[in-house]
């Protein structure tokens, strides 16, 4: 092998990783001229086999035409690139006009691009100067109606004190010692001397409605009115649901505007509202309680003492309607009975706010034998069947004088079912539910 090629084989090893080399020149045993170099291997500890000194030798070579292959591709990238940064910075033009044409369409598009962006942003900016107004105006509108709304509620309280200043100076008032005889000005009450005929409101959709009780309050105070109306159906075990509707018309078509759920169940039709409350009687016991309405929590609750419950002294069509609660244009009753009266009627006037017993009367009336009973200017009235078309009101006992007398004033069971009849001293209509249907009747009075 030539000296040159040797040197060239030398310098080709040495730069694909040899790290020593030697080369030397002397004359072998015959006195030729011999040319040899050794190269160090990097990582064999000995030499290997001739086979596989070539396969080294070809690896080797496969490696180095690699690595010739990517700087070529490397400079003639790199030469691209300068002439590119020559032309740029020189400013002739970056390519052909293909090119060009392509950038400045590309620039155009940015253009209108941002353009619409910018639309975009002034439209933006526009609306929401005007929801801004509008808010202001809302505001605005809404400061005025709450005005309104305080001015109303404030002529409505007011007309709902005139109203009960009204009744109250009409009817008798009971006092707290139960030696009293309510006294007052009795004008405007009188005996009941005539009940009209049913006119119905509204049915029950469904077997939970078959009895229950309905009510509006005598005394409303806002956020209520005297048309404000409240129904709870009273079939079941657990009876919790009070439905309200703000209107009649909402009554009448069965869309409440609000559900309230009680904290504790009630018990069978003898709930009544009165003064924003509603005053009911808790599930399996002697116990009465009073519910706000507005706060939706229990304000007060008392033990009826002795009263029956649960089945003990019911009315005569049943349902655990043990103690029924009332209100006229004195206040607030509990009817029911006890051991000590032997299955007799005893009334007791309540405190609205603490529940506290005012005052009782125990009668002469047996309940069992009577279908339900309500009070109207502090007189009970009994009627005689929960279930026949002709019944009557048929007793009434005064508690001003403490007597009691036998009545004949027809009354109509409609639909042969009256579980619940109340008195309302604010419309003076007496409210019944009568087998799923929710009833109104007309009154007459006497005179004094």
């Amino acid at each position: 092998m030539p000296a040159v090629q040797l040197l060239l084989l030398a310098c080709l090893v040495g730069g694909v990783g040899a790290r020593t080399a030697q080369f030397q020149k002397a004359n072998d045993r015959s006195g030729r001229c011999q040319y040899t170099f050794s190269v160090a291997s990097p990582s064999e500890s000995s030499c290997p086999e001739q086979g596989q000194a070539m396969s080294a030798i070809q690896e080797l070579q496969r490696d180095s035409s690699e690595q010739r292959a990517t700087l070529e591709s490397t400079n003639a990238r790199l030469n691209s690139l300068e002439a590119l940064l020559r032309r740029l910075t020189s400013g002739q033009p970056a390519g052909p006009l293909e090119t060009q044409l392509g950038l400045q369409r590309e620039l155009e598009a940015l253009r209108r691009e941002r353009e619409q962006l910018e639309t975009q942003t002034r439209e933006l900016e526009s609306a929401f100067s005007k929801l801004v107004r509008d808010k202001s105006t809302l505001e605005e509108e809404k400061r005025r109606l709450q005005a309104e709304n305080e001015n109303l509620a404030r002529r409505l309280e007011s007309s709902s004190q005139e109203v009960a200043s009204l009744r109250r100076g009409q009817c008798p008032q009971a006092h707290s010692s139960s030696q009293d005889v309510p006294s007052g000005s009795r004008e405007g009450c009188g005996e009941l001397v005539w009940v009209g005929e049913p006119v119905t409101l509204r049915t029950a959709e469904t077997i939970t409605g078959k009895y229950g009780v309905w009510m509006r309050d005598p005394q409303a105070a806002f956020p209520y009115t005297p048309e404000t109306t409240w129904r709870i159906d009273t079939v079941g075990t657990d009876i919790r649901q009070v439905f309200e509707y703000d209107l009649t018309r909402q009554f009448t078509q069965g869309y409440p505007s609000k559900v309230h759920v009680l904290p504790r169940p009630l018990e069978s039709t003898g709930a009544v509202v009165y003064r924003g409350s509603l005053y009911f009687q808790a599930a399996e016991s002697r116990t009465v309680l009073r519910y706000d309405l507005r706060t939706e929590a229990l304000k007060a609750e008392k033990e009826i003492p002795g009263a029956g419950y649960h089945g003990q002294f019911p009315y005569s069509w049943g349902g655990y309607t043990d103690i029924d609660l009332a209100v006229d244009e004195t206040g607030l009753w509990v009817i029911y009975s006890t051991e000590a009266a032997k299955g007799a009627i005893v009334l007791s006037k309540l405190n609205p706010e603490t529940l506290e017993l005012e005052q009782t009367w125990e009668t002469n009336i047996r309940k069992q034998s009577v279908a339900n009973a309500f009070i109207i200017c502090g007189t009970l009235y009994t009627v005689s069947s929960y279930s026949s078309p002709d019944a009557t009101v048929n007793l009434a006992y005064d508690t001003g004088t403490g007597s009691s007398k036998a009545l004949t004033v027809p009354f109509k069971n409609r639909y042969k079912y009256s579980s619940m009849i109340d008195y309302n001293p604010l419309e003076r209509k007496l409210f019944a539910w009568d087998n799923f249907n929710m009833v109104t009747y007309d009154i007459k009075l006497s005179r004094m």
